[in-house]
This record gives C-alpha cells, sequence and structure tokens, in this order.
C-alpha cells in the first residue's frame, strides 16, 4: 500500500498540537457501531452547525505497514475547525482515532475505512451532534469520501453545504493513480451527491493530485489553492454560502 499514510482512552492532543481553544468541549459520542471523538463548541441553537471530518490519520507508518493506532499527526483540519468563527463548530475524528472501540480492527483505517459500518456510524454521531439545526460538512483527504457517503445514504439528514478540502472523491480512481491496492472492503461515490458544494485542491498537494480532483468534479465548483500541499493550504477561508 502506497505511503499516504496501547489503546487510547483519553481524549488527549497527544497526536499534534495540545492547543485547545478554552471554548470547545472534548466527548465522545456513543453510536451502535464505535464511540467518535470529537471536539465542539455551540452558542447557538439555530444557525448551522460546521462539522468538520477528519482524514485517515496515521492508517500507515513510513514502511507502508498498517499502524496499531490511526490517530492524525497532522493537527491540519483541527486547526481550521478551531479557525473557524462560526456559533456551531464541531471537529469529528473517525472511527478510532483518539479512542478506541471494542469494534476497532485493522480494516477499518484500511481497506474498510469507508466500510457501511464506518458510514453508519457518523452519520449517526453527526444525527447526535446537529440536533434540528442545518449542517455544512467539511471533510478533510478522506473525510471528503466519508462526508459524501453520508450525504449520499442519508439524505434525511439536514446538509445544506458539502466542502472538501484536499478530498479523495473515488477511492477506486485514487488508489489505480497510484498503483496501490484497492480498498475492497469500502464503499465508494460513483457520482457526487446533488447539494451545494465546493472543492479545494493544492497545486502542490501529492496525496490528492489536483488532476485527480478535477476529473472527479468536471471542473465544477472546484476552487484550485496555488502552491497548497496536502496538509498546508495557507490561510484558508472556506466558502460557507449556500
Amino acid at each position: 500500500m502506497y505511503k499516504l499514510f496501547i489503546i487510547l482512552l483519553c481524549l488527549c492532543g497527544c497526536a499534534g498540537s495540545p492547543y485547545i481553544p478554552a471554548n470547545y468541549e472534548k466527548s465522545v459520542v456513543s453510536t451502535n457501531g464505535f464511540d467518535i471523538a470529537v471536539w465542539q463548541k455551540k452558542t447557538d441553537t439555530i444557525s448551522p452547525v460546521h462539522i468538520y471530518i477528519e482524514g485517515d490519520g496515521h492508517a500507515f507508518n513510513g514502511r507502508g505497514m498498517p499502524t496499531s493506532d490511526p490517530s492524525p499527526k497532522s493537527t491540519f483540519l483541527r486547526d481550521l475547525a478551531f479557525s473557524d468563527t462560526s456559533p456551531n463548530v464541531v471537529y469529528i475524528a473517525r472511527p478510532c482515532q483518539f479512542i478506541m472501540s471494542p469494534q476497532c480492527e485493522q480494516t477499518y483505517w484500511t481497506d474498510g475505512r469507508f466500510n457501511r459500518a464506518v458510514i453508519d456510524s457518523m452519520a449517526a454521531a453527526i444525527k447526535q451532534l446537529a440536533g434540528k439545526t442545518p449542517i455544512t460538512l467539511i471533510g478533510y483527504s478522506g473525510g471528503a469520501m466519508v462526508s459524501g457517503l453520508v450525504i449520499e445514504h442519508y439524505p434525511e439528514l439536514d446538509v445544506k453545504k458539502w466542502i472538501t478540502v484536499a478530498g479523495v472523491l473515488n477511492h477506486a480512481d485514487w488508489t489505480e493513480y497510484f498503483g496501490d491496492s484497492s480498498l475492497s472492503n469500502s464503499m465508494n461515490l460513483e457520482v457526487l451527491p446533488n447539494v451545494a458544494q465546493v472543492h479545494y485542491a493544492g497545486t502542490k498537494d501529492n496525496v490528492v493530485p489536483p488532476e485527480l480532483t478535477n476529473k472527479w468534479t468536471a471542473g465544477e465548483n472546484m476552487i484550485l489553492v496555488n502552491e497548497a500541499t496536502h496538509d498546508d493550504f495557507g490561510n484558508l477561508k472556506l466558502d460557507f454560502t449556500y
């Protein structure tokens, strides 16, 4: 597998910067599948909630072997979420990141990272977190695929806008591009969900190259960010308008 990539029972900042804004609360959302780690602030019961979905994390080590803990080393998405000045913001980790559930098996961060069990748990967590407020989903890297599959399979969720950053939008194309093993235990997006959306791609992203984003979006709703790498988009300002 291409190098894209102890049990933790507490939500520590050990996978990156320890900085967490004082107005963010750490918690665990329990679903029928997995326990999900989240950091959130909510100050308004009416405004939309911006939910940031983490990427694949540290799924593989430097030798291309699966790790025992997929918690992300990079704080890119958490920092992006923490910079969001909207009243309701949630950063949501992927299953088995930061906290291990009894159901956690290596497949859920390798070939089954987009398995139906993963998508069902993420959708259940999003439903709990959003309540009755409208939702904007922001998916980073593999989190783009997760968010897209949640929108596709859970149309009852009130998702008003879908934003991706350095996002994988078709994992079969992605693995084929790099000559990697297919994600045989995962669902895929064949077409993009029919919601308001925007996709940010970096000109220097060698993990999700911009030509793939261009292929998946047919160049529509795509914003190319000059000099951006996979985990460095500078002072990126997301477009939350519908």
